[in-house]
C-alpha cells in the first residue's frame, strides 16, 4: 500500500479498539516469567556452551602478541576464537568500530577474543588467563581539546534528527550585534550510557551453513543484514529472533560484539554458544550518547521577539564517526529571521558515540531551553509568555511550508493551569518551605515524526482468530498490544482473537523499534495488510469489500451477515503487505511537541535537590493506547531527571575509557528520586503522517524535561548551571543563606 494522500475516514476511526487504555497483552507473560528474552532460549538450543569476551585493556595501539597457553588448558574450555583465526570478517554500515579488534586496537574493551567453555565461570576464569601484550599509542580523550581544531560536520541520526555542517538564514551576525537585548552562554552535556535493564545477550547456533540467534536487538533486519555482511554469508542462511527485549534506547538498534562473537564461538566449538555482556563491558564497548560543548546566542528587540538565533555544537566520535545533531530542533522550533546552526565533530579515540534515546533532540534542548529561560529572565518575561511570543506555524528557514499540526501553545497554556504556574515568582530564590528553596521550571518537548517502510503477514482461520506476524520488536514498548488492537479494529474483533507474533526475520520486514517511529509505522503496516485480507474476505463471501462492514466478528453488507471465520472455512486465508510512504512529510513539516513542568526543592543547607511534582502535556496524533503511552512519557521523563541531576560517564583523560562504567558508580533514577509524574495528551490526529493518523510519543518525553528540572533549581536556588548534570558541587557554595530556625 502506498501512502501518499492524506488519510480520509477508515476503519481505524471508529475506535472501538484503538485509542483506549489497553493492558498490554504480553504483560501476563512477563509478569510469570514465561516471556522468553534473549538469554533463555534453552530448549530450542539445547547444551549450550557460554561465551566470555576479552576486552582490550588499552584504548588505542595494537596487540604486540597474545598467549592463549593457559587459557586452552583451563577446565571446561572448547574454544577460543582471535581476530588472527576468525577467519576474515566484513564490517557492518552501522558500527563505527570493527566488532572484534586486533591487531589494531580502537578503543578501550573493544572485544579481542572470545572464550567458549563448558560453563559460565569456566569461560570467565579462562580469559583472565588470556595474556595480551600491547604497544599503546597517543590517544585523543579531551572533547573540549579537540574541539579546538575540529572541523565544521553535518549528521544526521537517520532518526529524523539531521543537520547540515552550517545552516544560515539572513545575517545572524549583524542582527545579533544590532539586537537590544543579548544572550550569549555555553552549555555542556557529558557522556551517558542507556544503562537498560537487559543487558546485550545472545544464544547462537549453527546447523550446518546456516545460523540462528536469539538476540537483544530493536531492528531485526538491520541486525541481519549487518551480521551477513559481517560474517560474509548470505543472508538467506541467517535467523534472527527478538521476540522479547528488555530495553534498548537504542543501544540495541544493531548488533554489538555479543552477537559476532557468540556466533564465531558457536562455530569454533561446534555447540551453541550463550553470551551476555557485563555491565562494565556494556558502557565501554557498545554505544553512548556523545557529550556535548554547545553554545547559544539569541538576540530579541525590547518586546522579546527574536531577531537573531544561534545554536552551535560540538561532540566527539571514533574516526568515522557521526556528530550528536543537537542543533536540529533548533532549525524549527522558534521564529527569527536571521539564523545560524552549525556542528563540529572532534576525532576521539573513546568507545563508540552513537543513537541513545532521542539523539539530537535530548542533548540540544538541554541546552537551548535553558538559554531561552535565561532569556526570557534577561527580558523581564515570562519564560511560558516568552516561547509562545516566538511561536511559528511554519517552518522559520521555509516560510513556505507548514507545519502539519503544531499545538505547542495549547500545551503550554494547559499545561500552566494545571501546574499552578501562576504562583511561581519571576524572580528565583523567593519560596521558602522550611529548609528548602522551592522552584517551578518549565521547558519545550520537541521530536520530528519519521516514518519508514513496514510490512506485515496476516493470517484468518476458520475459528475468526487473526494472527499477526511481523519481525517488528517490543522493547518494553507495548508494540504487542497496539499491533493487536490495529488488527482487531480493521477485521472487526475483540482482542481475544487476535494473535501477533514479533520480532523473527522470517517475518516480514518492519520499521524495528527505534526513533519514535516503531508504532506508527508497524501498525500502517499491519493497518495495509488487514486492508488485503478485509479484500480477500469480502471476495470468498461474494461481498462487496468497498462496502461491507467487520465489526463483532462478522462481516455484514446491508441485512446479510455472516461470522468472518466463515471465509476460511476451507482453508486459512493468508496475506501479506507493506505500508510504503510518499512524499507528503516533504510537503509539510510533521512534528511532536510538548510542555515540561517540574517543581523542585533544594535545601539551602546541603545542596540535595528533590523533585516533587512532574507534568507534561504532549500533542503526537492519535494515541493508539494510552496507558501504553503514558508509561512511554513518564518513563521517558525519569530517565530525563536523571540526565539533570546524576548521569554522568566519567573519562579518564589519561587511559581513554569510562570510569564509573556500572550501577553502582553510573547513577540512575531510582524509584525514591521520582515523585508523582501527570501526563495529559491533547486530542489531535494527523491524516498527513499515515492511516493511523498517529505519531509516536516515545522519544518525546525525554525531549526537554532535563531543561526544566535544571530551571526549577534555578528558580528556586538563583544559581545557574550550565553544566549538566546538576550536580551540588557545582552550586552548593553560591546557596543563598538558609533561613535560622
Amino acid at each position: 500500500m502506498k501512502f501518499d494522500t492524506p488519510a480520509g475516514t477508515n476503519p481505524i476511526d471508529r475506535l472501538k479498539v484503538v485509542g483506549k487504555p489497553t493492558d498490554r497483552i504480553d504483560g501476563p507473560l512477563k509478569t510469570s516469567g514465561t516471556a522468553r528474552y534473549a538469554y533463555e532460549w534453552n530448549d530450542v538450543a539445547p547444551n549450550a556452551a557460554y561465551g566470555y569476551i576479552v576486552g582490550s585493556a588499552i584504548a588505542k595501539g595494537r596487540i604486540a602478541a597474545m598467549d592463549l597457553t593457559e587459557a586452552r588448558r583451563a577446565p571446561g574450555v572448547l574454544a577460543i576464537v582471535t581476530a588472527a583465526d576468525a577467519g576474515k570478517l566484513g564490517k557492518g554500515k552501522f558500527n563505527t568500530a570493527k566488532l572484534l579488534g586486533g591487531p589494531e586496537i580502537d578503543h578501550y574493551h573493544q572485544a579481542i577474543a572470545v572464550v567458549v567453555a563448558e560453563t559460565f565461570e569456566q569461560a570467565r576464569a579462562a580469559a583472565g588467563l588470556v595474556r595480551v601484550d600491547y604497544t599503546r599509542s597517543k590517544g585523543r580523550f579531551d572533547l573540549v581539546e579537540g574541539l579546538k581544531t575540529a572541523p565544521l560536520t553535518g549528521g544526521n541520526s537517520g532518526e529524523g534528527s539531521a543537520a547540515p555542517p552550517v545552516d544560515r538564514v539572513g545575517n545572524f551576525e549583524r542582527a545579533f550585534a544590532a539586537a537590544p537585548v543579548q544572550l550569549d552562554a555555553q552549555y555542556t552535556t557529558p557522556d551517558q550510557t542507556h544503562a537498560m535493564i537487559e543487558p546485550h545477550a545472545t544464544i547462537a547456533a549453527w546447523e550446518g551453513d546456516e545460523l540462528t540467534v536469539w538476540t537483544a536487538n530493536q531492528m531485526v533486519d538491520w541486525s541481519r543484514t549487518d551480521l551477513a555482511t559481517t560474517l560474509g554469508i548470505p543472508k538467506d542462511n541467517i535467523r534472527l529472533v527478538a521476540s522479547y527485549v528488555g530495553g534498548g534506547f537504542g543501544g540495541k538498534l544493531w548488533i554489538r560484539a555479543d552477537v559476532l562473537l557468540a556466533s564465531l564461538g558457536a562455530r569454533a566449538a561446534k555447540r551453541p554458544v550463550k553470551l551476555a555482556l557485563s555491565r562494565p563491558f556494556m558502557a565501554n564497548n557498545t554505544p553512548h550518547r556523545p557529550a556535548t560543548v554547545q553554545r547559544v546566542r539569541i538576540g530579541t528587540d525590547r518586546k522579546g521577539r527574536i531577531t537573531a538565533f544561534a545554536h552551535e555544537s560540538g561532540s566527539g566520535d571514533l574516526p568515522g564517526g557521526q556528530p550528536e545533531t543537537a542543533v536540529a530542533q533548533s532549525k524549527l522550533l522558534y521564529a527569527g529571521e536571521n539564523r545560524l546552526t552549525s556542528m563540529r565533530l572532534a576525532v576521539l579515540d573513546l568507545p563508540e558515540g552513537n543513537a541513545m534515546r532521542a539523539p539530537g533532540e535530548a542533548s540540544g534542548l538541554m541546552a537551548l531551553e535553558m538559554a531561552m529561560d535565561e532569556m526570557a529572565e534577561k527580558l523581564g518575561i515570562d519564560p511560558i509568555e516568552f516561547r509562545i511570543l516566538n511561536d511559528t506555524q511554519v517552518d522559520p528557514q521555509k516560510p513556505g511550508r507548514q507545519f502539519s499540526q503544531r499545538q505547542l501553545i495549547e500545551c503550554l497554556r494547559q499545561g500552566a493551569a494545571r501546574f499552578g504556574w501562576n504562583k511561581r515568582h519571576l524572580k528565583p530564590g523567593q519560596v521558602r518551605e522550611g529548609h528548602w528553596l522551592i522552584g517551578q521550571g518549565v521547558a519545550v518537548a520537541f521530536r520530528n515524526n519519521l516514518v519508514v517502510p513496514s510490512g506485515a503477514r496476516v493470517r484468518l482461520d476458520a475459528t475468526g482468530t487473526v494472527t499477526v506476524e511481523t519481525d517488528m520488536t517490543d522493547i518494553g514498548t507495548g508494540s504487542y498490544t497496539i499491533i493487536a488492537q490495529t488488527a482487531a479494529e480493521m477485521m472487526g474483533v475483540g482482542l481475544d482473537k487476535v494473535v501477533v507474533r514479533l520480532g523473527d526475520s522470517r517475518f516480514p520486514v518492519s520499521a524495528g523499534s527505534g526513533g519514535q517511529f516503531g508504532a506508527n509505522s508497524a501498525t500502517a503496516g499491519v493497518y495495509a495488510a488487514c486492508v488485503k485480507l478485509r479484500g480477500v474476505v469480502a471476495e470468498r463471501l461474494g461481498l462487496d469489500a468497498a462496502v461491507a462492514d467487520f465489526a463483532d466478528g462478522q462481516v455484514s453488507v446491508g441485512g446479510r451477515r455472516i461470522a468472518l471465520g466463515e471465509a476460511a472455512r476451507s482453508g486459512e486465508i493468508v496475506v501479506e503487505d507493506k505500508i510504503e510512504f510518499g512524499d507528503l512529510d516533504k510537503k509539510v513539516q510533521q512534528s511532536t511537541f510538548g510542555a515540561h513542568f517540574v517543581e523542585a526543592a533544594v535545601n539551602s543547607y546541603t545542596g540535595q535537590i528533590l523533585v516533587r511534582r512532574m507534568l507534561c502535556v504532549c500533542a503526537a496524533g492519535r494515541i493508539l493506547n494510552p496507558k501504553s503511552a503514558r508509561s512511554q512519557m513518564i518513563g521517558a521523563m525519569t530517565m530525563g531527571v536523571g540526565g539533570a541531576l546524576m548521569e554522568e560517564l566519567a573519562v579518564d583523560k589519561r587511559f581513554g575509557f569510562f570510569v564509573n562504567h556500572d550501577l553502582a558508580g553510573y547513577e540512575v533514577p531510582v524509584h525514591a528520586d521520582i515523585p508523582h509524574q501527570e501526563v495529559i495528551f491533547l486530542e489531535e490526529v494527523d491524516p498527513t503522517s499515515s492511516p493511523m493518523k498517529a505519531k509516536g510519543v516515545g522519544e518525546l518525553g525525554l525531549c526537554g524535561i532535563a531543561a526544566a528540572v535544571a530551571n526549577a533549581v534555578y528558580n528556586a536556588t538563583g544559581v545557574r548551571v550550565r553544566n549538566y548534570p546538576v550536580t551540588l558541587d557545582k552550586f552548593l557554595d553560591k546557596l543563598p543563606m538558609p533561613t535560622v530556625a
